[in-house]
C-alpha cells in the first residue's frame, strides 16, 4: 500500500512538474515576442521630416486600389535616391528584410498610442522599395528616427517610397489575404494629420512583434519578375492632364503592369508630348 502511494506522488509530482515547465516556457515565449515600449507621442510624416517639405505624393490612397501613397521628391526623376526614410513615430520594427518580388527591402513598423477614446491602439507603418534598410526586427526607434534610404526596387520602377498604415496587424507582407479597404488600412496622410500630437507618459506596453499572415515569393502580393529590370525611361516635362483619372493602377493590376513591362521591353513607348494613336 505505501507502494502505491509513493507511486501516485511521484506521478503527482511529475505531472507538476510538466505543467510548471509547460508554464515556465509559455511564459518565456510571450517574453520573447513581446518588446516593450512608450507609446508614440504624435506622428509626422515619413519623408521631409516633419512636415514632408520638397516631397509630392506621386499617388495617393485609393480603398480597393492603391492602399498606400506615393512619396517622390520635388527634384522630379530619381534625383531622390538615397533620400532619408524616417520613422513616422516612436515604435518597434517588427519586419526588416528583403522580400522581392515588386516590393524589394521593406520595414514595418508596429506603433501603439492612445486613441481619441483614450484606449491603447496599435498601428502598423510600412515603408517599401528601400534602397537600404537601416532598421532591424526588434529595434525600439522614435519619432523622427532614420530607418531607410529611398530605393527603386533594384530599378523595377522609378525612385519613391510606398508607404502604408495598417490597422490590420496580421497583413504583413501578404495583402492578398484581407480585403483592400478602410477595414484593414487607413489614408496615411489623414490618419498622420489626425494624430500628430498624442498623449504619452513613461510607461512602456508589451508590443508583439509576430501576427503576421505567412507569405513567399509568390504570395508576397506583387509582381514576380524573373528577367532583367525594367528601366524606365525619362520623358520630357508636360503640364499635368486635367483629363487624367486621379487614381493610377493598383499595385495588384498585374495586367496593366505586365502589358506596360512588355511595351518597354520592345521599345513602344509613347512620347509624352504625343497623343496615342
Amino acid at each position: 500500500m505505501k507502494g502505491g502511494k509513493s507511486i501516485i506522488r511521484s506521478a503527482h509530482c511529475l505531472k507538476t512538474l510538466v505543467w510548471l515547465l509547460i508554464f515556465l516556457i509559455g511564459g518565456r515565449l510571450v517574453a520573447i515576442d513581446t518588446i516593450r515600449c512608450q507609446l508614440a507621442d504624435g506622428f509626422d510624416f515619413p519623408v521631409g521630416k516633419p512636415n514632408g517639405d520638397n516631397y509630392y505624393k506621386f499617388r495617393g490612397y485609393h480603398a480597393n486600389g492603391h492602399m498606400g501613397e506615393d512619396w517622390n521628391g520635388r527634384g522630379g526623376g530619381d534625383s531622390d535616391l538615397g533620400a532619408p526614410i524616417y520613422a513616422t513615430a516612436r515604435g518597434v520594427v517588427v519586419i526588416s528584410e528583403n522580400i522581392g518580388a515588386g516590393w524589394g527591402n521593406c520595414i514595418v513598423v508596429r506603433h501603439a498610442y492612445r486613441d481619441e477614446t483614450g484606449k491603447i491602439a496599435m498601428v502598423d507603418s510600412q515603408y517599401g522599395h528601400l534602397h537600404q534598410r537601416i532598421g532591424r526586427v526588434g529595434q525600439i526607434v522614435e519619432k523622427g528616427q532614420l530607418i531607410g534610404a529611398m530605393g527603386s526596387n533594384n530599378g523595377m520602377y522609378a525612385v519613391h517610397l510606398h508607404f502604408e498604415m495598417r490597422k490590420n496587424l496580421h497583413i504583413g507582407m501578404n495583402r492578398s489575404q484581407f480585403a483592400r479597404d478602410d477595414t484593414n488600412y487607413y489614408s496615411p496622410t489623414a490618419f498622420i494629420n489626425k494624430h500628430r500630437v498624442l498623449q504619452s507618459s513613461p510607461q512602456k506596453y508589451p508590443i508583439p512583434t509576430g501576427l503576421f499572415a505567412p507569405y513567399g515569393r509568390s504570395l508576397a502580393d506583387a509582381r514576380i519578375d524573373t528577367g532583367n529590370a525594367v528601366q524606365v525611361p525619362v520623358l520630357p516635362s508636360i503640364k499635368p492632364d486635367s483629363a487624367l483619372p486621379a487614381a493610377g493602377p493598383a499595385d495588384d493590376d498585374e495586367d496593366f503592369w505586365s502589358k506596360l513591362r512588355a511595351r518597354l521591353k520592345q521599345g513602344k513607348v509613347i512620347d509624352g508630348n504625343q497623343p496615342q494613336q
